[in-house]
């Protein structure tokens, strides 16, 4: 696949997975779609999903590939999807990321910044924080 025909396909990934249009996100990766690509020079398609909590297009970015723990860059849009989803209670995303592997102990700005616990218990969202610490996640 060419660079042009793959940064398109990337292009719309992002797009439809903002849109939380799982249907569409399935198509592009069948088509060949790269679920690790960042927008530019900012946040992974799985970083997008987890902030907008759109569980469902997470699971496919994960099946396909993505990285529970790669860190999004970009102003506005860094971090981990965990911390993403945590941040705003998004329960079930954080489920399917954790259930791929993501690393409940993981702080966001290269390990210097706060962990997916910190930032559910400063939602506050208590179910999320308790499905964390239920994965392993420790408070400091």
């Amino acid at each position: 696949m060419n660079r042009r025909r793959r940064k398109k396909l990337s292009r719309q990934l992002f797009e439809a997975t903002l849109e939380g249009d799982a249907a569409r996100v399935a198509a592009l990766l069948r088509r060949g779609a790269d679920p690790e690509r960042p927008h530019g020079d900012g946040p992974t398609p799985l970083y997008a999903a987890s902030v907008q909590g759109e569980a469902g297009v997470a699971r496919l970015l994960l099946q396909a590939g993505a990285a529970p723990d790669t860190e999004s860059g970009g102003d506005g849009s860094e971090g981990t999807p965990l911390c993403a989803a945590a941040c705003w209670g998004h329960t079930e995303t954080v489920r399917e990321l954790l259930a791929r592997g993501a690393d409940p102990n993981l702080r966001e700005d290269h390990g210097t910044g706060w962990s997916p616990l910190e930032w559910a218990d400063h939602g506050p969202h208590p179910r999320t924080a308790e499905l964390l610490v239920a994965a392993g996640a420790r408070r400091r």
